[in-house]
């Protein structure tokens, strides 16, 4: 295996651990309007994401720069491209990052109001524009022989990359309503295992769908197995959420968005931007790369920094990994 294979395989992982992550913190900001009643509801729900939500952003910005500095070709097709869905979700992530801020900064209960809206729409439309993305990586999109993107930004609202947001929305909603009952006490936890029920039946139908046609599209052997992986995980969580077993579905849905994503990657290899116009003009792992030299001093920077942000990270996680409920949430606060 070259190096640009392994810095394939590495980016990968990255956007797994990103989708495993920010996947159920949009899900949260989503069911602040579908799961909470009220607006005290509602702040248990922020509260549960609260300290993690910024960390889990980290592997984002380490996969557009990895991206970036591996496969500079790669990048600037896509971010052209995709400029501007990419452009609403990076606004989206800004409005909601000052979101999670401000709404506690007036005691105004407009204020707050409005700031929580924000928050639910820039979870959504994230979680489905991500989904819209990728399912344009995979399925190809129409780029020259000079390795530009030809198209328009219509062409990357086709059928298959509806249904792959339609994908990442419910599965993502569905994994942060496990996580919701994962976190929660009391009426909030068993109204979340009500919704993750109905979530994830529905998440069920849209990813047989989806994970089918990639496969039938552009699968080969390895891309099946992850197919098979992230269906069978997917009713293992439905079963364990039914069951009340919360961690074992939140494990489960993790183990679905994993290896969906892994089975994405996996029928792209070694492409990294199929042409829909000819095949010899798609971008690969090696004719988008940086030099040898390059990937090599990325790999011994990764290997000392991804040891470091993952253990503080997991650290964030274990401090703050008690249940709430409204108890916890003193009445007079703002936040």
């Amino acid at each position: 295996m070259q190096l640009h294979d392994v810095w394939f395989v590495l980016i990968a992982v990255l956007w797994i651990g990103y989708f495993f992550l920010e996947g159920f913190d949009f899900g949260v900001g989503i069911l602040t309007r579908l799961l909470a009643r009220d607006r005290l509801e509602r702040r248990v729900l922020i509260n549960t994401i609260g300290p993690v939500w910024d960390g889990n952003e980290v592997w984002l910005l380490s996969a557009g720069g990895a991206t970036f500095a591996a496969f500079p070709d790669w990048y600037a097709t896509l971010f052209s491209g995709f400029y501007l869905p990419l452009l609403v979700i990076l606004v989206s992530l800004i409005v909601r990052g000052v979101a999670f801020e401000y709404r506690v900064k007036r005691p105004e209960e407009s204020w707050q109001r409005n700031w929580e809206t924000a928050l639910f729409w820039t979870s959504l439309i994230p979680a489905f524009l991500w989904g819209v993305a990728f399912g344009n990586i995979v399925r190809g999109v129409k780029i020259d022989q000079h390795f530009e993107y030809v198209g328009d930004v219509w062409d990357l609202f086709n059928p298959f990359a509806l249904l792959g947001g339609l994908v990442t929305l419910t599965l993502f909603t569905f994994h942060g309503a496990v996580f919701t009952a994962l976190k929660t006490v009391g009426e909030i936890r068993e109204r979340a295992r009500r919704v993750a029920l109905w979530v994830g039946l529905v998440t069920a139908v849209l990813a047989v769908l989806f994970l089918a046609w990639a496969q039938i599209d552009r699968g080969n052997g390895r891309s099946l197995v992850a197919m098979t992986v992230a269906v069978a995980a997917l009713v293992a969580a439905l079963v364990a959420n039914r069951a009340g077993r919360e961690g074992w579905s939140f494990a489960f849905s993790g183990i679905t968005v994993v290896a969906a994503v892994a089975m994405l990657f996996l029928t792209l290899f070694p492409n990294v931007m199929p042409s829909t116009l000819n095949a010899d003009w798609s971008l690969t792992v090696s004719n988008a790369s940086s030099s040898p030299y390059t990937l090599k001093i990325m790999a011994w920077c990764a290997g000392v920094a991804t040891p470091i942000v993952m253990l503080y990270q997991g650290w964030t996680y274990w401090v703050f990994r008690k249940r709430i409920g409204t108890q916890h949430i003193a009445t007079e606060a703002a936040h």
